[in-house]
């Protein structure tokens, strides 16, 4: 007895000879095999996804799949930490150079000794 196989994505189209009904196992090579009928003139292509949604050969770039745009290797991808402020730029000072500040009072309180 011959087991039945389910294949998720069916792909149907027409031409001058009749209808065509083709099943596939995965969305890429369902979205290939609906291209491939296209170039070779078949009208009326549609697909069937495993919802049960029928795609139109207008709308099949509904099944490929999403593109990442970040396919770095593990070295060159940054963290998600915040980047650090920069320093604030300090003046250097010259031990031999005078003070620039103005010399401000201060009260003398005479000499202090201890008892």
């Amino acid at each position: 007895m011959a087991r039945t196989m389910r294949v998720p994505y069916l792909v149907s189209g027409t031409n001058e000879y009749g209808c065509s009904n083709l099943g596939r196992g995965s969305a890429t090579v369902a979205l290939r095999l609906a291209r491939k009928l296209l170039r070779e003139g078949y009208m009326d292509v549609r697909v069937c996804t495993p919802r049960g949604r029928v795609l139109q050969s207008d709308e099949l770039d509904e099944l490929k799949p999403p593109q990442e745009t970040d396919a770095m290797a593990k070295g060159q991808q940054r963290g998600n930490r915040e980047t650090k402020k920069p320093k604030k730029d300090k003046t250097k000072i010259i031990a031999a150079a005078p003070s620039r500040k103005d010399a401000v009072w201060q009260p003398d309180f005479g000499p202090t000794k201890k008892k």
